[in-house]
């Protein structure tokens, strides 16, 4: 080949591959979810996609691979080709595996892009319980022996068993005062509360919204600093005077090692989905705050939430 035509032949390749870069997205993007369908990461992940779907020009699929407490969805989204067109979203169990000996997988496994949404824990019970106060609550814990009263939102180990461990722990009790019912998430565990078989559910009161204006049940406190806009009546564990706080959170990751480009292409592209008044108003009429992290945030939020919640499963004496 002579110079001449092998340089014609590079120059196209140059720009081919150009070309491929600026048209990026071409094709449609998916974003794993590890949790099932109808769930509060679904929730969220499928009002963020149709505004994402708008800035990326192409389609956004959400598909839930379910399975081994998060792990098969988490795993799938590490393990993807980097590409760009395979993207994920990541709770909080991403922080806990190791330390529950349950997977190697940490968020150092990821590429963290940032929070989407902010959903509190708090602690609600039946509507004809004998609490109408979170301190009645913690007093019945105190007054009755260990385990008597007991309480579910999600497996062993997961984010509502921390956030009932932490609650004991900072009123004085110990982690495990409570007894934990192990559940396949909040729905059960709620029909649980109000049947009267389950003391309390310590996920989210967003959750149990439809079965508290229903009169089913009731939502105690939040495990929050301040009172949110949702439940302006409901009043916070830090009004209790406890020092606990706990939110479970979803966010945007991505297998590593993504070219720069791909990368900021939806980063940016997220970030003005996440600000659509329609993304913000979808989520926040359902009880959800959304979010979205400047860059290096949610690494330095990790930080303290993974040491906190470690230091929570160390107590419940899960931790490996």
């Amino acid at each position: 080949m002579s110079l001449t035509r092998r340089t014609l032949v590079a120059a196209g390749a140059l720009l081919a591959s150009a070309g491929a870069a600026v048209a990026f997205p071409d094709r449609p993007v998916q974003i794993i979810v590890p949790w099932a369908a109808g769930g509060g990461t679904d929730t969220v992940v499928r009002i963020f996609a149709a505004g994402f779907e708008k800035e990326l020009g192409v389609p956004v699929n959400v598909v839930n691979r379910v399975g081994g407490n998060g792990i098969t969805g988490h795993s799938a989204i590490a393990n993807a080709v980097p590409d760009g067109y395979t993207i994920g979203a990541a709770s909080p169990e991403i922080a806990f595996y190791k330390a529950l000996g349950t997977g190697d997988l940490t968020p150092a496994s990821f590429d963290l892009f940032s929070r989407i949404a902010l959903i509190p824990a708090g602690v609600t019970v039946k509507a004809d319980a004998p609490y109408k106060t979170l301190a009645d609550f913690l007093k019945a814990a105190k007054d009755n022996p260990k385990g008597t009263l007991m309480a579910s939102g999600t497996g062993t180990g997961g984010s509502w068993h921390i956030a009932a461990g932490g609650l004991m722990k900072s009123a004085g009790l110990e982690a495990d005062r409570l007894r934990w019912v192990p559940s396949q998430g909040g729905a059960p565990a709620l029909q649980d509360v109000a049947a009267g078989g389950i003391t309390a559910f310590t996920g989210s009161p967003i959750e149990a919204k439809s079965l508290m204006e229903a009169g089913k049940v009731r939502v105690l406190a939040l495990m929050t600093s301040e009172r949110q806009a949702t439940f302006p009546d409901i009043p916070t564990t830090k009004e209790a005077g406890l020092d606990w706080v706990y939110e479970n959170w979803f966010a945007l990751v991505a297998p590593k090692g993504m070219a720069p480009d791909r990368r900021e292409k939806l980063f940016e592209s997220a970030k003005r989905a996440m600000a659509q008044a329609e993304v913000q108003n979808a989520l926040k009429q359902r009880g959800i705050a959304p979010v979205w992290d400047a860059p290096g945030e949610f690494e330095r939020y990790l930080g303290g939430f993974v040491d906190r919640g470690t230091a929570v499963l160390k107590e419940l004496e899960l931790a490996k």
